[in-house]
């Protein structure tokens, strides 16, 4: 056996192997997304039954095999299992552990994006936010920790800062706000893609990006500030990833 290593991490999926095994991807603070084998996990008396499961925060001991890790031990530090039974906030949870794959790669370092799972699903298991807007939220902040932040702060056409100006435009071909003035030179892709946005959602988007993750679900806003949100974020991600999330076609089945 080589030398056993402990990473701190996530379990953003779980799919069974043979007819006793597991085969896990973990999202980690200290390898970035790497995959391992469970071996024996889905024997009834195995001590890793219950910690390869998606949604799973913990402690993971793994050596190297020849061509993935291979899980030792596991500590547990949070199971987040009262989440199964919450509809459609599952769902939303399964789409976010998607989209954390999406952007996942090994030896790069998570530590923002498991910070943000966490904080994610705690907030989904909140009764007084709606998962709508969590959906919002963590979409937009991963966009953030991704690199692929809009500008939010100053006209992506002229660069002048933004604050106090009305008749501003979110544009997902822009990535980013036009004034009204730059809309009437943006390239007509830019333009195609511009709505209008609200005073109120453009703040509670500058909020998102900027704010301390500790702070992003401590707000709610009204159903029409909500709306406008999603018309925003909603295709911006979608522009920014090349993915059907199985997660998020059955969500939008359910809604």
């Amino acid at each position: 056996m080589s030398d056993l290593i402990t990473v701190q991490g996530i379990v953003l999926s779980a799919q069974p192997v043979g007819e006793y095994d597991k085969r896990i991807v973990l999202l980690t603070r200290e390898r970035g997304k790497i995959s391992a084998f469970a071996k024996g996990a889905r024997r009834q008396n195995s001590p890793f039954m219950a910690a390869v499961n998606p949604f799973v925060f913990g402690n993971f001991t793994l050596y190297e095999g020849r061509s993935s890790y291979n899980l030792n031990q596991v500590t547990v530090t949070h199971h987040f299992v009262e989440l199964a039974a919450r509809q459609p906030g599952v769902y939303y949870g399964y789409y976010f552990l998607e989209l954390a794959d999406y952007f996942g790669r090994e030896g790069t370092d998570e530590k923002n994006m498991m910070n943000l799972l966490y904080l994610t699903v705690k907030a989904l298991l909140n009764p007084e936010i709606d998962d709508r807007l969590v959906r919002c939220i963590f979409e937009l902040r991963t966009m953030t920790e991704q690199g692929l932040m809009p500008e939010l702060f100053r006209c992506v056409n002229c660069g002048e800062e933004i604050a106090g100006k009305e008749n501003l435009f979110f544009s997902q071909e822009a990535h980013g706000i036009l004034d009204g003035d730059c809309l009437k030179k943006a390239s007509p892709g830019e333009a195609r893609t511009a709505r209008r946005i609200s005073p109120a959602a453009l703040y509670t988007m500058q909020y998102i990006v900027s704010s301390p993750m500790t702070k992003l679900y401590s707000f709610t806003v009204t159903d029409e500030v909500l709306w406008e949100l999603e018309r925003h974020i909603q295709p911006y991600v979608a522009g920014n990833t090349d993915k059907k999330f199985k997660s998020l076609q059955i969500l939008e089945v359910m809604m």
